[in-house]
């Protein structure tokens, strides 16, 4: 495949895109709990999640065509999320570690409001400070350096191409942020809804587009209960 190439204010580049999208909901999106990567309880979609992603992989298929690879976190939900994917547009599944969840450590499993009663000082450090991991957990900045870590392997791979990216609220945030140049503090001002769809474009040349953020197919309501 030859690669893409864009036409803006910068000139001519070659274009990889990447079509990050969110997975669906689990026992703990439901319930708006904290839930991490592969140190966490690794929740499976449930139905509703299965059905969510249904519904945005047949969305994405007019992408059928220039898509031959997603690549997913490996963590359950996640690789649930890519097979759902794979399958709709005919292409191979691979995985990238990197693309994991932050760890939430002793948090894992609870709700906002549990955390802020059982870990007040805990928390306001961690809303405060990215360099702040909750206790047992990650940092946003040590996420932040994986996720990057793992963009570069992913752009080099695939240089040229669309690739579709089936990852969590947390490495989306920060590969939109570092797309955009702004501080990585600008996660916690970020809204993902589950199986959304964000599209980011990077250029030959260094330059970084974002195209789509945190949209829905048509046949889900984005202000129905639960959804945020």
């Amino acid at each position: 495949m030859s690669p893409k190439t864009s036409r803006g204010w910068g000139g001519e580049a070659a274009t990889t895109t990447l079509v990050l999208v969110r997975h669906g909901v689990t026992k703990h999106t439901a319930a708006k709990a904290f839930s991490g990567g592969l140190g966490g309880d690794n929740p499976p979609l449930t139905q509703e999640g299965r059905e969510q992603v249904l519904l945005t992989a047949e969305w994405l298929k007019p992408l059928a065509s220039s898509v031959s690879t997603v690549v997913a976190s490996p963590v359950l939900r996640t690789v649930e999320t890519g097979e759902l994917v794979a399958g709709t547009l005919g292409a191979r599944l691979v995985e990238e570690p990197a693309f994991a969840e932050i760890e939430f450590g002793e948090w894992e499993g609870l709700t906002f409001g549990e955390v802020a009663q059982r870990f007040p000082e805990e928390m306001k450090g961690w809303m405060g400070a990215t360099e702040v991991a909750p206790p047992g957990g990650e940092s946003f900045d040590s996420a932040q350096s994986r996720v990057l870590a793992g963009l570069s392997r992913v752009l080099e791979t695939h240089a040229g191409q669309t690739v579709v990216v089936t990852s969590h609220v947390s490495p989306i945030k920060l590969i939109v942020a570092h797309a955009l140049g702004a501080p990585i503090g600008g996660v916690f001002n970020m809204e993902l809804s589950p199986a959304s769809v964000t599209v980011v474009s990077f250029f030959s040349d260094g330059r970084a587009s974002l195209r789509l953020f945190n949209a829905l197919p048509v046949a889900r309501d984005p202000f129905a209960a639960g959804t945020f």
